[in-house]
């Protein structure tokens, strides 16, 4: 009688624990759904096109360090200081919330674009960006604030 009591007992804990174990595995196993990455605005950022500033321009940061994005007019481009490129994005990928951008570079990020002459260097408070479109092409110059220690801070 001691021996049905102690085993009803012992069930009684071990399987609802299983069950628990069992779903919560299931649960952590699946992936969750991708979530587009929320791009803010980068403050006291310098943008020069063809030693000019254009008229309408506004650069944005992600969690990833070191890659940006770029509205220049009415095109986006993906710059990725890490690997030295520059992608093309489609317009139609981007979502503006109010001063954000959503924008998942996991998807299908654009078309790499043709890029010579990539010079980046820190001067004064600033990282320096400046590359060319092309061989003979436009130049870009981008400005971003560095930290008070030199590092960047995007």
């Amino acid at each position: 009688m001691r021996k049905d009591f102690y085993r009803r007992r012992f069930v009684g804990l071990i399987f609802p624990a299983f069950l628990y174990c069992l779903v919560a595995s299931f649960a952590l196993a699946q992936a969750p759904p991708k979530e587009k990455n929320l791009w803010k605005s980068v403050p006291f950022a310098i943008v020069h096109y063809n030693e000019e500033a254009p008229k309408s321009w506004n650069l944005y940061y992600s969690s990833k360090r070191g890659i940006l994005l770029l509205r220049l007019w009415k095109r986006y481009l993906l710059i990725d200081r890490n690997s030295q490129q520059v992608m093309d994005v489609d317009p139609d990928k981007i979502v503006v919330k109010g001063d954000d951008i959503e924008f998942s570079i996991e998807e299908n990020p654009g078309q790499l674009a043709e890029i010579t002459d990539w010079k980046e260097r820190d001067i004064g408070t600033l990282h320096r960006l400046r590359f060319r479109f092309g061989e003979k092409g436009n130049y870009l110059d981008i400005q971003t604030p560095l930290k008070p220690n030199g590092t960047p801070l995007y």
